[in-house]
């Protein structure tokens, strides 16, 4: 499915999100946002679709906000976009989402690294490149990356790509964890695919509670409430069918239909 802001292809359970203003290289507005999450809502409600894929049409993945669509806006204009586009629930949204994969074709700057913080996993071709270049604009980055980037990188690099808004190659974020792999361009969305549906197939209820306790127990110093948030979770997975179905195909030699019990 295509409109102007997004492109949607379903390919064998992964539903592969596409930013499509490639004569902009994709740079984000309110209104791409809005559509991103009511997509991304979409594909949770979806019983077909196991996983997601983000990435960028044409040679950039997301040059960050449009200049003129997000900065050029008064200060009641900025406030209604905020509210229309969802933006300040996108965190959420993400962390609650079924497996969602960030393929990073090219370019990807400001919020279109901010964006992609909270996903799993992060795959990047090679020629691709990131940077947090709020500073040179004169505003600090948003959508919690301040922590979650932190998470990723740690405090030196974070420190680094924040107050510098240098651009780093994609085996430069990989090195620094801001980047989970980095693949051929040829291979990127064949790879990124393939990582969707080998965590997309796997029981949806424990997906869930799994995605929420690393949400979670990210920053949590007190391992006795880790512990109590695991077993709080793994006390609901015993009650679901998709763990019936799992041990019953175990015993019975035979590979589990965790689909038809979505």
């Amino acid at each position: 499915m295509q409109n102007l802001l997004l492109d949607t292809t379903l390919d064998h359970g992964v539903l592969v999100i596409s930013f499509n203003r490639p004569e902009k290289m994709n740079a984000w507005t309110y209104a791409v946002q809005a559509e991103l999450c009511k997509t991304v809502e979409a594909a949770n409600r979806d019983a077909e679709v196991d996983a997601v894929v983000l990435t960028g049409s044409g040679k950039g993945f997301c040059s960050g906000a449009d200049i003129s669509a997000v900065f050029g806006l008064d200060a009641e204009q900025k406030k209604q976009g905020i509210e229309g586009s969802r933006i300040n629930e996108w965190i959420a949204l993400v962390r609650r989402s079924k497996p969602m994969i960030a393929a990073v074709n090219g370019p990807a700057f400001g919020i279109g690294v901010t964006l992609i913080l909270p996903m799993d996993q992060i795959i990047a071709a090679e020629g691709a490149t990131f940077a947090l270049a709020f500073v040179k604009m004169g505003i600090v980055p948003e959508l919690a990356s301040s922590s979650l980037l932190h998470l990723r990188v740690g405090f030196g690099a974070a420190s680094r790509l924040t107050l510098t808004g240098d651009t780093v190659t994609a085996q430069e974020a990989c090195d620094i964890g801001l980047v989970d792999r980095v693949v051929p361009a040829e291979m990127l969305m064949a790879e990124a695919k393939a990582l969707a549906r080998r965590m997309g197939r796997n029981p949806a209820a424990a997906l869930v509670e799994a995605k929420q306790l690393l949400s979670d127990n990210a920053r949590e110093p007190d391992l006795s409430k880790v512990q109590q948030r695991e077993m709080q979770a793994l006390a609901r997975c015993f009650t679901t069918a998709e763990h019936k179905e799992a041990v019953a195909a175990f015993l019975e030699k035979r590979a589990p239909d965790f689909k038809s019990l979505r």
